[in-house]
């Protein structure tokens, strides 16, 4: 249990980097947070190694003028050496063109520690909603994987939000 614990403690740790980066559009910070062989999939992507995470960084949050990230607390898991968990996430956009964005989803992630730190293995993005924020929106069906640890599949593509 101690060990879930400290686990628990870098985790957060982790998911503070990871929304300073994406706050401040610093696309190595952000590559930071991966593993150095991480993977994230997002949006039909799948997107794998430092080098990629900061292309992909700078292309998907050069987007916006200002992202704001809210998570829920991670449900957390011991799975062998690593950590599995699951993450609800609401992202608050402002684009360039000054029109603006809700988005909520469920981040599925597997976590390492490498170098002393806590980092993202993998994450799954599992998109719910994007919209105005008095979610008037359309919710999309996207896969329900069960009550906590479900998770998706290894090969299990990830949604593309239609225009």
């Amino acid at each position: 249990m101690s060990n879930l614990i400290a686990a628990d403690f870098g985790i957060r740790q982790l998911q503070a980097r990871f929304f300073d980066a994406v706050w401040r559009q610093d696309a190595e910070a952000f590559a930071n947070c991966w593993t150095v062989d991480g993977i994230w999939k997002i949006a039909g992507m799948e997107v794998r190694g430092r080098p990629a995470l900061i292309e992909a960084c700078e292309k998907l949050l050069g987007r916006c003028r200002r992202i704001h990230l809210l998570a829920g607390p991670a449900m957390l898991q011991s799975e062998g050496e690593g950590v599995i968990g699951r993450l609800n996430v609401t992202e608050f956009a402002t684009m360039h063109d000054g029109s603006t964005a809700m988005t909520i989803g469920w981040y599925h992630d597997r976590y390492a520690e490498e170098d002393g730190l806590w980092r993202f293995a993998s994450r799954h993005w599992s998109f719910k909603y994007r919209g105005p924020p008095d979610l008037t929106g359309a919710w999309v069906e996207t896969p329900d994987y069960g009550a906590f640890p479900g998770f998706p599949g290894a090969d299990e593509e990830t949604y593309v939000r239609k225009a």
